[in-house]
């Protein structure tokens, strides 16, 4: 298991599980409001209405009572229209003041348009939102009462849907910076890990090269090839400590050329693999790019170590370098015959803590993928199958300018 992994994904769960609880709690207690509102002016339309009715079928009554049904009428504060069994509109209330279903002809208001489309569509628009309420005349007639919801009750109901927007905005954004906060502590720990690494390993091997040059004057060995391969080796373990005491700080590039560099450090490295392992460099032999030698041989290093335990016993490492002109970059790819990465795993192969080892902390892939980035290139899983191998791609910037042929 990937502790990092599992954690990583933890928070992403306890996220989600928060977003949800809240939303869904938001969800039902504001249909509970909009339920309880709508209901609330349902009981107010249908008070209109019978105020009306009171005002249309008893014309003869105190005049103090039709001020007082005239006063309920008017409080209500819904837009709503009342049509006949024809759906011939009769009166309306709280709908736009400029318009009207009189006809200029027929009212002194000639300030008022007349806009029968305006009135069909906040018609239509009523008898989708609620059934009508039915006001029964004396005559027998039948009056409908439609109407809106108001401006409140709208708002209710989309205001839960911009709590959660508003909700998961704020947990991508805190994701986000938590993420960073994390990355940059981890981030201080390695470099300050790295550095400590250096430095613990700077006396030893310093004592190592003062032994080789004792033992060489001592047994007059000046040209033994094992002391030559022990100092080489202790050279390596130098170069070693130098890159873990630069890790942290931007590293500096040069120009190189990208077979030779890749050269040497196969020729270094096929000595100390197992004799059943083929190494095979080849493609492109000018091409040049910018880069930090220490850190650029330590991708090399990651990828080949990764491709040889991927073999085992016996197969072939074949190493290719081309450069596609038009985008003035350099393809680097290294393919081995080993047991190969399942396409799931393709991007978490660079994932800290990833490792398909039983030992092993799996940062290999991890710091060569920002040691590619320190080279403003990139690397990933070209093409991989079980069983028959993998090939890792880094691109890499071309250093050399091709200028286009004059016709």
């Amino acid at each position: 298991m990937n502790p990092y992994r599992y954690n990583k994904q933890l928070w992403k769960f306890l996220l989600l599980l928060f977003a949800v609880v809240i939303g869904g709690a938001s969800l039902v207690y504001t249909n509970y409001l909009v339920k309880s509102l709508s209901k609330s002016e349902r009981t107010k339309a249908e008070v209109w209405a019978m105020s009306t009715r009171s005002i249309v079928t008893m014309p003869d009554v105190d005049d103090q009572f039709i001020s007082f049904i005239y006063a309920v009428r008017d409080s209500l504060t819904l837009p709503a229209i009342i049509t006949d069994q024809k759906e011939n509109i009769i009166f309306w209330r709280d709908l736009d003041s400029t318009k009207t279903n009189i006809r200029i002809e027929d009212t002194v208001q000639a300030d008022l348009a007349y806009d029968p489309a305006y009135f069909e569509k906040q018609l239509n628009g009523m008898k989708r939102m609620h059934s009508p309420i039915v006001i029964d005349l004396d005559t027998g007639e039948k009056w409908y009462v439609y109407y809106h919801d108001s401006d409140a009750l709208r708002q209710l109901r989309v205001y839960p849907y911009v709590q959660i927007s508003l909700i998961a905005v704020f947990l991508i954004i805190a994701y986000t910076v938590f993420n960073s906060i994390k990355r940059s502590e981890q981030n201080l720990v390695w470099v300050g890990m790295a550095k400590e690494a250096a430095h613990q390993l700077g006396t030893p091997i310093s004592s190592l090269m003062g032994w080789l040059e004792l033992i060489r004057i001592k047994y007059k060995a000046e040209d033994d090839s094992v002391l030559n391969e022990m100092e080489r080796d202790v050279q390596r373990l130098e170069i070693v400590a130098d890159r873990f005491s630069k890790i942290g700080s931007t590293p500096s590039l040069t120009n190189h050329n990208v077979y030779r560099v890749i050269n040497d450090y196969i020729t270094y490295f096929r000595v100390r693999t197992s004799d059943k392992i083929t190494f095979v460099i080849e493609g492109d032999r000018h091409v040049e790019a910018m880069l930090n030698i220490q850190l650029f041989d330590w991708i090399i290093e990651n990828l080949l170590k990764n491709a040889v335990n991927a073999i085992g016993t016996e197969g072939k490492i074949i190493v290719t370098i081309s450069e596609n002109i038009a985008k003035e970059e350099i393809f680097i790819d290294i393919s081995d015959n080993g047991k190969g990465i399942a396409r799931t795993n393709f991007e978490n192969v660079f994932q800290p803590g990833f490792t398909t080892r039983k030992r092993g902390w799996g940062l290999g892939l991890s710091l060569t993928k920002r040691m590619v980035s320190y080279h403003k290139g990139q690397i990933f899983v070209k093409e991989s199958e079980i069983g028959r191998g993998t090939t890792f791609r880094i691109i890499l910037k071309s250093n050399l300018r091709y200028e286009p042929t004059q016709v």
